[in-house]
C-alpha cells in the first residue's frame, strides 16, 4: 500500500473513461488499497482509478467511517436533486455549486469480484456520483456554464486558516 500522485486538472488521462475490470487478483486489491491510502492522505472523501493514471472502473469512498471498493460500479436508480459545494482532489484549491441527484443506487462488484448494492444520499450520494463520473472521464467543471463560478476554497484545519472570503468544501475525490 502506498501513496501515489494524483493527477491534476490538464492532465489528459483524467479524461478517459475506465475500463471493465475483469480480473480480481492482486493487482486489482493493490490498486484498491493505494486508492485508500492515497485518498486518506490527500485527504478526501473518495479517490477513482483514473486519477491515479489507471484506467480501470474502479474507485474507493469513505464516509462515516465507512470504505466503500466499488469495481465496475453503475447507478441503477436516482430520484430529487441536490444542489451542493463540491470539490476535487484533481482540482485543488476550488470548489463549485453542482446539481446532481439526491439519493442513489449503486450496483458494483467488490475486491473478490461479489455483486454489492450501496444507495446514498447527503455526502455518500453525491461522492458515489463524483467517483462513477470519473471512471467515465467527466469531472464536476462539466456541470457549470462557466470556470468563473468557481469559488476559491481553504483546506486549513481551523478557522484561523481560512483567508477572508474563502469557505471550506469537502474534496470528494
Amino acid at each position: 500500500m502506498s501513496v501515489r500522485p494524483i493527477l491534476m486538472l490538464g492532465d489528459p488521462r483524467l479524461r478517459l473513461q475506465g475500463l471493465p475490470v475483469d480480473s480480481f487478483g492482486k493487482s486489482l486489491h493493490e490498486l484498491l488499497d493505494d486508492l485508500a491510502h492515497t485518498m486518506r492522505d490527500a485527504p478526501g472523501v473518495g479517490l477513482a482509478a483514473p486519477q491515479l493514471g489507471e484506467a480501470l472502473n474502479a474507485c474507493v469512498i469513505e464516509v462515516e467511517g465507512q470504505l466503500h471498493e466499488l469495481v465496475n460500479p453503475r447507478i441503477v436508480k436516482a430520484s430529487g436533486d441536490d444542489r451542493d459545494l463540491e470539490g476535487c482532489l484533481s482540482i485543488p484549491g476550488y470548489a463549485a455549486y453542482v446539481t446532481r441527484r439526491e439519493r442513489v443506487w449503486v450496483v458494483a462488484q467488490n475486491r473478490l469480484g461479489r455483486k454489492i448494492k450501496v444507495a446514498g444520499a447527503g455526502l455518500l450520494g453525491r461522492a458515489l456520483q463524483h467517483e462513477l463520473d470519473h471512471l467515465d472521464g467527466k469531472l464536476y467543471i462539466d456541470y457549470l456554464d462557466s470556470l468563473d463560478e468557481l469559488i476559491a476554497v481553504g483546506r486549513g484545519d481551523d478557522e484561523h486558516d481560512l483567508a477572508d472570503g474563502e469557505v471550506r468544501a469537502p474534496a470528494l475525490a
